[in-house]
């Protein structure tokens, strides 16, 4: 019969990987979440750091790599990579099958529809899927986290650890922001 295994055929199962772009700058508990519910869809993830085209970097490509991959060492299958160039060059390159992105609001999805169908028009065997974090995080961004901390804002439970020592050495407590006079 048609899907019946015959004696001799072997079936090897792809390995889904997706990539999730971005600049991370800095990675945040929202993004956390993210691949941590992606893993739930894909085998393997590779966070894949990529310059900032319009933004000002707070962190180094170094200091974001170093911060994500201590971010996700307890998951068993994410990478983390940096990757400069087309993402979809990038994607082929690893072999991923799809680009996760993150959406917080409406506001978001205009962007990103438009970024997903450059991305299907470059190749239409790479997917984009779309996601949305825990209602506990869609609030939040990297820039919202740099501007508190740097006003001296506690951002504890909204990124890492390690993120939130690096911020705090950043802006260190010198730099509060507050009127002195």
């Amino acid at each position: 019969m048609g899907g019946d295994i015959g004696e001799g055929e072997r079936y090897f199962q792809v390995k889904k990987l997706a990539i999730y772009p971005g600049t991370f700058d800095p990675v945040t508990n929202g993004h956390i979440d993210l691949v941590k519910r992606g893993l739930r869809i894909f085998d393997e993830i590779i966070v894949a750091i990529t310059t900032a085209q319009k933004k000002q970097p707070l962190f180094t490509i170094e200091e974001r790599l170093e911060l994500i991959k201590d971010a996700v060492k307890s998951f068993k299958n994410v990478r983390v990579e940096f990757f400069d160039g087309l993402l979809i060059d990038y994607v082929k390159y690893r072999k991923g099958i799809a680009v996760i992105r993150g959406l917080r609001a409406v506001s978001d999805f205009e962007y990103e529809l438009q970024m997903a169908l450059m991305n299907r028009r470059l190749d239409l065997n790479i997917e984009t899927v779309f996601m949305m974090p825990s209602e506990e995080y869609s609030f939040l961004t990297s820039t919202m986290i740099k501007e508190v901390a740097s006003f001296g804002g506690s951002v504890k439970g909204l990124v890492p650890g390690v993120v939130e020592k690096a911020l705090r050495r950043k802006f260190n407590d010198n730099n509060r922001g507050f009127c002195k006079g």
